[in-house]
C-alpha cells in the first residue's frame, strides 16, 4: 500500500452512517477499508497518517464553476483544492471557450472577461472540446492542473459559433449545425450542454431549438444544465419551461443554481420544491446545484435588456456611447424590468461592484452603484453607463437579492447538489469562490443543523457523482478511485467573507486527488494531479 488513513470516520458518499476505519490507498485507487469489528491484520502502507479525530470524505464536486481558464493560469488553484473540491464541472451559463472559431473566441473572450479575465495571458492553442479538454491535460508542462474538471458545451457559444448574435430563430441547416456541434462535443468527452438563457446570445434560442439540441444531448446520456430565463418575476414558470421541455426531449435536467430570488420571490421556495417533486415523482430525471448564500453574482453588462446585447460587445458599448439608445436602455432597466435582470427594475442600492478589468476604477470597488453616484452627485444609472463604456464591459457584480430561508429550504431537497458559482476575478469577489463547501459543513450542518453531515456529504459527493455517471468517483468504496477530503467536524468552516472573500477555509488538513496529496497539513503541495474527466463516448440509436 501507498498510503494507510489510520482511524479515520468514515463519511462514504451515500448518505448512510459514519464508521470508524482504517483506509489504504494504491495506485490512485482505495485498495482496502477495515472497519473497527473487522478481523485480522490491520493495513499497513509505506506512508501512515493519524486521522484520529477527522472525517473522509470522497473529494467534493463543484457542480457549478467558473475556473475555465484559472484551471490554466494557476497551478496552486486554492480556491479551490483548499476546500476539498477535487472535480469542477465547468463550460456553465452557456459561455465557455470551446467550440470556437477565431471570430467566436474573441466575441466570447470579450463578453465574459468578467468572469474569467480578458486571457491575456493564455494560449488559446484549442479550437475544438476535444482540443480543450486535452489542453487542461497537459495542464503545466505536462503534469495536469490542480484539481479535476468536467466540461459542459456552452449553447451560446455554440449559437454564436453557427448564426452569431442574431435575435432570430436558426434555420434548418444552422440548427443542424448545431446539432453536429454538440454531438461532437459530447463525442469528445463533455458531460452534457449548458445554457445562459439570460445571457446573450443564447437567450435568443426558442424552446423549439432548446429540445432539438437536448435531444442530442439524450442520445448520448449527458444532461442539461439552463441557468434558465428568469430568477426573478417570471422564476416558477422558467422552471416549468425546463422541466418541459427535457421532458419532451427524454433528457436529463441539472437546473444551475437554482434559486428564488428577488422581492417577488420571497418565501415561495415551495412552491419550486412541490413543482420537482410533482415532476420527480412523475419520472422525470432532475437534479439541482445550490450556493450557501443569498447575493448571486454576475457581470454588470448582464442586467441589460437582450436586445441591447444583439451584435455583441461592441455593438453594446456603441449602444451605451448613443445618448438616445442609453436613454432607452435606462428606461427599459429602471421602469419596465430588463429579461438581463429577471423581469424586475433596477435597485441599483443592491448592485454592488465586485471587480473591474480597468485598474482606474478601483475606487468602484466594495461599494453599490447606488453609494458611489451619492459620492458624485449623479444618478446611479449615470454611474452605472460610465463604468459600462470605461471598463468595456468587464465588470463583475454582487446582487444583494436573495432569501435565507429560500437558500436552506431548497439545500435540504432529495436531488440538492453543491455548486459554487464561484467568480475568481476582481477584488472583492463572492466569497462562494473560496467557501462554499466548507461553509455547508460548518454553518449549515455544525452550527444550524440544517442538514446531518452525512446527508450534507453525500450532496456534495456521491449525488453528484450520480449526475455526472461516474462509476468510480463519489464514494469512499474499494476500487474507486482515492479523490479524498479529510476534514475536522468541529472545526471546519469558511474563511471567507464579503469583507476578505479570498482568506482560506479552517479544518481541511488534507485533500488527495488519485492519491497524492494536494493539500497536506493545511498547505498547498505542488502535486498537479488534476485532469479531464471525459464521459464515455458513444450515442444511443
Amino acid at each position: 500500500m501507498d498510503t494507510v488513513l489510520r482511524d479515520v470516520r468514515v463519511i462514504d458518499g451515500s448518505g448512510g452512517p459514519s464508521y470508524r476505519a482504517d483506509v489504504a490507498l494504491a495506485e490512485g485507487r482505495i485498495a482496502a477499508i477495515h472497519r473497527e469489528p473487522d478481523g485480522g491484520d490491520r493495513p499497513s502502507a509505506r506512508r501512515t497518517v493519524d486521522a484520529t479525530g477527522l472525517a473522509l470524505a470522497p473529494g467534493f464536486i463543484d457542480m457549478h464553476a467558473h475556473s475555465d481558464l484559472a484551471l490554466l493560469r494557476d497551478p496552486a488553484h486554492e480556491a479551490k483544492a483548499a476546500q476539498g473540491v477535487t472535480l469542477e464541472v465547468i463550460g456553465q451559463d452557456g459561455l465557455s471557450y470551446a467550440p470556437v472559431d477565431d471570430r467566436t473566441l474573441a466575441e466570447v473572450r470579450a463578453q465574459i472577461a468578467g468572469w474569467n479575465g480578458d486571457g491575456a495571458d493564455i494560449d488559446f492553442s484549442w479550437r475544438s472540446v476535444g482540443e480543450y479538454l486535452d489542453r487542461l491535460d497537459h495542464g503545466f508542462d505536462g503534469q495536469g492542473i490542480a484539481v479535476n474538471a468536467a466540461y459542459l458545451i456552452p449553447q451560446g457559444t455554440v449559437r454564436m459559433l453557427a448564426l452569431g448574435w442574431d435575435d432570430r430563430a436558426a434555420t434548418d441547416a444552422e440548427l443542424a449545425h448545431m446539432k453536429q456541434l454538440v454531438a461532437e462535443g459530447l463525442e469528445q468527452g463533455a458531460v452534457g450542454l449548458s445554457s445562459g438563457l439570460t445571457y446573450t446570445p443564447g437567450m435568443y434560442a426558442s424552446d423549439a431549438e432548446l429540445t432539438e439540441l437536448c435531444r442530442v444531448v439524450a442520445r448520448y446520456e449527458g444532461y442539461y444544465c439552463p441557468h434558465h430565463r428568469s430568477y426573478g418575476a417570471g422564476a416558477l414558470q422558467a422552471y416549468e419551461e425546463m422541466v418541459g421541455l427535457t421532458r419532451e426531449a427524454g433528457c436529463a435536467l441539472h437546473l444551475a443554481h437554482a434559486t428564488m430570488n428577488f422581492g417577488v420571490n420571497k418565501g415561495r421556495a415551495p412552491e419550486l420544491l412541490t413543482l420537482l417533486d410533482k415532476a420527480l415523482d412523475s419520472g422525470a430525471d432532475i437534479s439541482l446545484d445550490t450556493y450557501p448564500y443569498t447575493p448571486g453574482c454576475t457581470t454588470l453588462v448582464a442586467m441589460l435588456p437582450s436586445w441591447a446585447s444583439e451584435g455583441g460587445p461592441e455593438a453594446i458599448l456603441a449602444r451605451l456611447h448613443d445618448d438616445a439608445e442609453a436613454a432607452r436602455i435606462r428606461h427599459v432597466m429602471e421602469v419596465e424590468g430588463a429579461d438581463g435582470c429577471h423581469g424586475v427594475p433596477m435597485e441599483w442600492d443592491t448592485i454592488e461592484i465586485s471587480g473591474v478589468s480597468n485598474p482606474a476604477l478601483t475606487e468602484y470597488v466594495g461599494k453599490t452603484v447606488a453609494a458611489s453616484a451619492a459620492e458624485r452627485g449623479e444618478e446611479p444609472w449615470v454611474t452605472a453607463r460610465r463604468l459600462l463604456v470605461e471598463d468595456r464591459l468587464g465588470s463583475t457584480i454582487l446582487q444583494h437579492v436573495g432569501h435565507e430561508e429560500n437558500v436552506r429550504q431548497i439545500m435540504r431537497h432529495r436531488v440538492h447538489t453543491g455548486g459554487s458559482d464561484g467568480i475568481l476575478q476582481g477584488a472583492k469577489p463572492h466569497p462562494r469562490a473560496y467557501g462554499t463547501f466548507p461553509q455547508y459543513l460548518g454553518r449549515y450542518v455544525r452550527e444550524l443543523g440544517i442538514l446531518s453531515l452525512e446527508e450534507c456529504v453525500a450532496h456534495l459527493t456521491g449525488r453528484a457523482a450520480a449526475r455526472l455517471r461516474l462509476p468510480d468517483r463519489g464514494l469512499v468504496r474499494a476500487g474507486y478511485r482515492a479523490d479524498l477530503v479529510l476534514f475536522d467536524p468541529e472545526t471546519v468552516a469558511a474563511g471567507s467573507t464579503f469583507e476578505e472573500p479570498r482568506t482560506l477555509p479552517a479544518g481541511i488538513p488534507h485533500v488527495l486527488i488519485d492519491g497524492r496529496f494536494v493539500i497536506e497539513d493545511g498547505t498547498r503541495t505542488d502535486v498537479l494531479a488534476g485532469r479531464s474527466v471525459r464521459r464515455t463516448p458513444g450515442a444511443r440509436g
